[in-house]
């Protein structure tokens, strides 16, 4: 029995998720960057007007922290093999931001009059575009056998996302001068501006099995992947998770072929399937017990590297078949069809 998994730590409110490096099951979106801005503060030095002095004042800075829209990963999740897995594309968001206002103020000491100078700033809300997804899609085998038609899984698209730049333009207030030639000297705070932001478009392609003849060993060929499919009753006995005799040559035209066929170090799914006969437990564990039957057979007689086939069960969960006839009554054909072994890989 596997130990117990040791039990993570709680998230802390305000923790970032961490952003993923690899993608195990789709492609990496990468980050966008978003630069910090900055601006210098503005002093405006103490004057001396008529005998009344003017204090010192000193214009804030803008200082906006960088921002940062996170890696993200496509997904295309693990499915049976005569299936297309969901695939997903996450949202995505770029922050808000803004430019705060600035205001030079005014003077009126000493027979000079300056009124206040003010420019108001500039705010962009946050961005966001929706996640998108396309269903898993899997190939029906007919009650009678025959052909199976193909599927097709349409592609997954995030368009892009924009947010345009900010802009505060500059302050400027001039210098003024009383009849005893004491003066105030000119200001000016200059103009901010933060940079627009685009993160691209996102697409995942479409995807599509193609239309084949059902029989004893269903070959079910994709673009880039190759899956067979094994009746059950081929391979097992009732209840059971012993590979019969017979069954071996059908099993070792199947490991030919994938060894043939699979890409160099690609892992090797084997997923067992059950009928919906028996409670949903039953059903899961010896749909895992055959597919581990299938995976042993296949490392020790088949000539497979072991470390690269993966035991999958999916119980009752995956049917390719009606269990049951429309009226509701048992479906002997049926059954049968959805109690399969599929070996998959990529090609």
């Amino acid at each position: 029995m596997a130990g117990a998994a040791t039990p993570r730590a709680p998230r802390q409110p305000g923790t970032p998720t961490p952003e993923p490096t690899s993608c195990p099951h789709g492609e990496l979106i990468p980050a966008v960057e978003i630069p910090a801005v900055h601006s210098d503060p503005v002093v405006i030095p103490e004057a001396v007007i008529g005998g009344v002095k003017v204090p010192s004042v000193t214009i804030p800075g803008v200082d906006i922290p960088a921002q940062r829209v996170p890696a993200q990963c496509t997904e295309v999740a693990p499915a049976p093999g005569g299936c297309l897995g969901k695939a997903s594309i996450p949202p995505v968001e770029i922050p808000a931001v803004e430019i705060p206002p600035v205001e030079i103020p005014g003077v009126n000491v000493g027979g000079i009059k300056l009124d206040p100078v003010r420019v108001e700033g500039d705010r962009e809300e946050a961005r966001r575009q929706e996640g998108r997804s396309e269903p898993e899609e899997c190939q029906v085998v007919p009650k009678d056998g025959g052909y199976v038609p193909s599927v097709y899984r349409s592609s997954v698209y995030r368009s892009s996302l924009y947010r345009p730049s900010l802009y505060r333009s500059s302050a400027y207030r001039p210098s003024a001068c009383n009849e005893q030639n004491e003066c105030i000297p000119e200001v000016n705070v200059p103009a901010v501006e933060v940079p627009a932001v685009d993160v691209p478009a996102v697409e995942i392609p479409s995807a599509e099995l193609k239309a084949y003849e059902a029989g004893e060993s269903d070959a079910l060929e994709g673009e880039d992947s190759i899956a067979f499919s094994i009746e059950a009753d081929v391979l097992f006995d009732f209840d059971s998770a012993t590979i019969k005799p017979a069954a071996k040559a059908e099993l070792k035209r199947v490991a030919r072929e994938i060894a043939k066929k699979a890409a160099e170090d690609a892992v090797i799914n084997v997923d067992g399937h059950t009928d919906a006969k028996g409670s949903d437990d039953h059903n899961q564990a010896l749909s895992e017990r055959r597919a581990q039957a299938v995976v042993d057979w296949l490392a020790t007689e088949g000539g497979l590297d072991r470390s690269r086939l993966k035991a999958r069960g999916y119980g009752e969960s995956k049917p390719v078949a009606p269990n049951t006839k429309p009226d509701g009554s048992d479906d002997p054909d049926g059954r049968a069809k959805n109690r399969r072994v599929v070996v998959s890989t990529a090609t």
